[in-house]
């Protein structure tokens, strides 16, 4: 009888072991799709930019903006997640102001390869979104097998750490609520 229950705590122990490098796993994965998209939304940037600059010479600023955001969003790649989201809220604002320009620009709304760069980027965005949503929730599933019993004892005696969320910051969520405006 004895040999029974120590064997059943011995399968529970790997069971919840498992279920801990699983969890841990599935957070490695859904920060791995976020770097993807992070890394295709960085190379279309400067194309972005340079189409825009061909229509826009006088807004240096805002395209030297996008680039400085752009370039701290890439040199934070090993920084932590709160840093990570930080600085890719930062570029996305800074994004924002370059489809702006086109309200300004009727030739670049109507200019084929900045329509085609925009819509990579807009689809981008939403591949980050998801990606972002993928990983909150494998976090979330991680960080809830770190906190609950009997997982807890066997997360902090092996070295399992609670994972970061990767959030938007204040000025990103009110972009990402507000309604397009359409006018006629």
């Amino acid at each position: 009888m004895v040999y029974i229950i120590l064997i059943v705590l011995i399968l529970l122990m790997i069971s919840l072991y498992n279920a801990l490098v699983h969890a841990r796993q599935q957070v490695k994965e859904a920060w791995s799709n976020i770097d993807t998209q992070l890394k295709r939304r960085y190379d279309l940037i400067p194309n972005l930019v340079e189409t825009v600059k061909g229509f826009a010479k006088h807004e240096a600023e805002t395209l030297e903006a996008v680039i400085k955001a752009r370039n701290v969003a890439m040199d934070s790649q090993y920084a932590s997640t709160e840093q990570r989201a930080k600085d890719e809220s930062a570029l996305s604002g800074t994004l924002k102001s370059i489809f702006a320009l086109s309200e300004s620009y009727p030739d670049l709304r109507s200019n084929q390869n900045y329509l085609n760069l925009q819509q990579e980027l807009t689809d981008t965005e939403d591949k980050i979104q998801a990606a972002r949503s993928f990983y909150n929730t494998a976090v979330l599933s991680l960080n809830s097998k770190i906190e609950s019993f009997p997982s807890s004892i066997f997360a902090s005696l092996f070295g399992f750490k609670k994972e970061s969320f990767f959030e938007l910051d204040e000025a990103e969520k009110k972009l990402v609520q507000e309604a397009p405006k359409v006018s006629f």
